[in-house]
């Protein structure tokens, strides 16, 4: 190794964490690259799907089965989509399907509540 490599290395083993950080940006500045885009790709996958799970705003209620009182479910579908008696009983006979999609998480529970109190089941996603 060259004279000049071991004292840049020597320099480097002396700062501290945040040196280090600093030093880091202004060669990323100077030479228009940039250092953390390899650690992105390794580890980075799990943070970015961690912080896409805390942006999510809107929500689909999912009706995952009718339960026993199908009759009361498709109440509750028609009072909570304005379907139509067939197109209510068709969305409860072929779940899972969407109930309701793009709602807030409030709107999504206060749905997804509805659904359980007419026997039936259902998953915000």
């Amino acid at each position: 190794m060259s004279d000049k490599k071991q004292q840049v290395i020597d320099i480097i083993k002396e700062m501290t964490v945040m040196e280090l950080s600093e030093l880091v940006k202004e060669l990323q500045d100077i030479f228009g690259v940039a250092a953390a885009a390899p650690v992105a790709a390794q580890g980075g996958a799990a943070e970015a799907a961690k912080e896409e799970v805390e942006e999510q705003t809107e929500f689909t209620v999912m009706l995952t089965s009718a339960g026993d009182k199908k009759i009361q479910t498709i109440k509750a579908v028609r009072e909570l989509t304005q379907l139509g008696l067939k197109e209510a009983k068709e969305l409860v006979d072929t779940c899972p399907k969407p109930v309701a999609e793009d709602v807030s998480k409030d709107e999504a529970e206060e749905i997804k509540k509805k659904i359980e109190a007419a026997g039936a089941t259902a998953e915000i996603k």
